[in-house]
């Protein structure tokens, strides 16, 4: 055991979870690779969980950062802030919600916390719909709705939530229907439960599914779901934590693969905007965000530096179209990655769009979740210069698999290949 890992672990709580037998110092990074304490190089298909999303010292970012911490670093929401208007306006006008609001946060959590304190007083209902197999942050109202028990160590909840089915596609009493089956039944298990519950809040889903292991439903389903529930005056909110700013590049947000009916009422978004600082934010139509009638601040949502560093990533994003080379490198990706799955066992299924790709394991021979081999596999990788993730539903046994959205095909063809060979190490 390392000097700093045991200095961790005296100081650390239990429950914080480290990845590998001999947890990692990463000590710099450079476009999509990082180095450890030992001098080793990583090739990073994880991001920071999904948060390095243009590239690690993008030069463009650690120069805003830089020059506003060099003026400015802090002043709270209770004094004007350029740049958090600045921003605030690009992400209103990108976030397709009329009449859009922008409130910035720190986190993806805090973000979905102040989705549901404005869904629960618009409503005056404490009652949330949300997905099984969700992840939504670990603060006691996120963990309160989450679907995923590995991520829920509480049932105590401030809310009454009720989950519906629909965020699995391959999995669950609906798996082998067709696409237009799956949707007509999960519409009907809605309206359902419905029909046995009083003036829900809001349904809170990711179009995408994160910790849940990269799952979703055929697209259109929440534009169907969305039907039912305006006729309830039920909130549409699309966690966007994982799926925004083009990830999925067919798409510069999940909800858009379900925009029959239109943008959700609100958005929640965090991650990849700051490039590593951390920004949250939720985006609302003004009827919704304007509903408290009482006071509220953000003494570190929307500081100046963190701002800066989001203005020149999505300045970066947008002008290199980072969504365009996630769109092809990542259909690359995720082929490559099908064949590789196909000629090994315990590979169940590969899934995802952009870049955003899941590799669920089985136990061979079986449906049986391995979580496992997934650990063995995240080693592996390691081991071959490769840095990803894992998840997944009633056990984790998903390869998470989120590079930044800067991944060139030659890195794709590197990473995958270092993906086969571990695969093929641990059957």
């Amino acid at each position: 055991m390392s000097s700093l890992h045991h200095r961790h672990l005296a100081v650390s709580p239990d429950w914080l979870a480290l990845y590998y037998r001999h947890p990692l110092e990463l000590t710099h990074g450079e476009g999509r690779h990082v180095w450890d304490a030992d001098g080793n190089r990583y090739l990073d298909f994880f991001g920071g969980i999904l948060t390095t999303m243009t590239a690690h010292a993008l030069p463009e970012v650690t120069k805003a950062v830089s020059e506003q911490a060099g003026r400015l670093i802090h002043s709270s929401t209770l004094y004007l802030n350029r740049p958090m208007v600045e921003l605030a306006e690009r992400i209103a006008t990108l976030s397709g919600i009329p009449d859009a609001r922008v409130f910035f946060t720190t986190s993806g959590t805090e973000a979905n916390d102040t989705a549901l304190l404005l869904a629960t007083t618009y409503r005056s209902s404490n009652q949330i719909l949300a997905m099984r197999n969700s992840y939504h942050g670990r603060s006691f109202s996120a963990v309160s709705i989450t679907g995923n028990k590995a991520w829920s160590p509480t049932s105590l909840s401030p809310l009454q939530t009720l989950y519906v089915h629909g965020g699995v596609r391959t999995r669950g009493p609906y798996a082998e229907l067709s696409d237009a089956q799956f949707i007509k039944a999960c519409v009907a298990d809605l309206e359902d439960l419905l029909g046995h519950t009083r003036g829900a809040a809001a349904l809170i889903a990711e179009p995408i599914q994160g910790v849940g292991g990269f799952t979703s439903p055929p697209d259109g389903l929440f534009a169907a779901f969305r039907e039912v529930l305006s006729r309830h005056g039920i909130l549409w909110i699309s966690d966007e934590v994982q799926t925004g700013w083009g990830r999925t590049g067919e798409h510069f947000w999940g909800w858009q693969a379900h925009d029959r009916n239109g943008p959700p009422d609100m958005l929640t978004f965090a991650k990849g905007i700051g490039n590593g600082m951390s920004i949250g934010g939720v985006v609302a139509r003004a009827e919704v965000m304007n509903c408290l009638d009482a006071n509220s601040i953000s003494t570190f949502g929307g500081s100046p530096v963190t701002m800066a560093a989001g203005l020149a990533n999505l300045s970066y994003l947008l002008e290199h179209d980072l969504q365009r080379n996630a769109r092809r490198v990542g259909g690359l990706l995720i082929e490559r990655l099908r064949a590789i799955g196909a000629g090994v066992e315990c590979v169940r299924e590969v899934r995802g769009r952009g870049l955003m790709i899941g590799i669920e394991l089985v136990k061979p021979g079986t449906d049986e979740a391995d979580p496992e081999a997934a650990t063995a596999v995240l080693e592996a990788a390691r081991e071959g210069g490769l840095l990803i993730g894992k998840g997944g539903g009633h056990n984790t046994s998903v390869l998470r698999i989120a590079p930044p959205l800067s991944l060139s095909i030659a890195e794709a063809e590197e990473g995958a290949r270092i993906l086969a060979d571990a695969l093929h190490a641990v059957e």
